[in-house]
């Protein structure tokens, strides 16, 4: 009996042809079979998201939209007039003018209406167009010889007056179906020996723009600024020659 069961024991571990267990082969197979096609069917999928997204990236590369960069140069004004005979004033320094944060963020500014404020994203201000008019309002006053000496402020040395401004608008307007730009500055003119504002002035140009196109607008700043600034200054020339005959020495 012990023989008998030692063969059946041994007959029970005898492994098949393909050195396996006959009851592991048998029942281990179709499990096998099932995990080696799930594993296919993964890396399948693995290689067909990642060829995927390889060939989106590649294609989008082609088509990456890149800024365009723009600056403000207003053109060279007509030979202003000037103050006959000597400089009514000393020394001037002229401040870099301020603006609203929204114009100077970098984007060119569009409005849709008075109350929205929209960006051009892909059109930025290659260089900070406060720089722009304040070297704009230096050179007008310049040519008109009020000053002895005309500067843009840099923090050092010594001036007689100050000139403080604000580019208070400086954007684009769709107005139904037409564009505009609308440029609007205001400064103040200052004695630092006695801190009296000698001057206060405002001016504003609204102009429509011929083509929409941005290039377009932006030449159109470019002009009714050149226009803002010299009715600007001429403002004050005028409250300056008005005043100079009662006190230009107080001045």
């Amino acid at each position: 009996m012990r023989r008998q069961l030692t063969n059946c024991w041994q007959a029970y571990r005898l492994p098949n042809k393909t050195g396996f267990w006959p009851l592991i082969s048998y029942e281990s197979l179709p499990l096998a079979a099932l995990l080696n096609n799930r594993m296919h069917r993964f890396n399948l999928l693995t290689l067909l998201g990642v060829t995927t997204t390889f060939l989106a990236l590649t294609g989008c590369a082609g088509n990456v939209r890149y800024p365009s960069y723009y600056t403000l140069n207003p053109p060279s004004a007509p030979a202003p007039e000037s103050i006959n005979g000597k400089p009514v004033l000393g020394s001037l320094a002229v401040r870099k003018f301020v603006a609203p944060s929204f114009l100077r963020a970098g984007p060119i500014v569009y409005r849709r209406s008075a109350e929205q404020v929209d960006f051009y994203h892909y059109h930025r201000w290659a260089a900070d167009p406060r720089s722009a008019v304040t070297n704009a309002v230096a050179q007008n006053i310049r040519d008109r010889q009020i000053f002895s000496t005309v500067q843009v402020f840099d923090g050092r040395g010594a001036s007689d007056y100050l000139v403080t401004g604000t580019i208070d608008h400086l954007e684009e307007v769709d107005q139904d179906h037409d564009v505009v730009v609308d440029v609007s500055l205001s400064a103040q003119l200052m004695n630092l020996k006695t801190g009296d504002i000698l001057w206060a002035g405002s001016s504003s140009e609204t102009s429509k723009v011929e083509h929409r196109t941005v290039p377009d607008v932006v030449s159109e700043m470019a002009n009714a600024t050149q226009r803002a600034v010299d009715h600007l200054v001429s403002s004050m020339q005028k409250q300056i020659v008005a005043n100079s005959g009662q006190a230009a020495g107080g001045l």
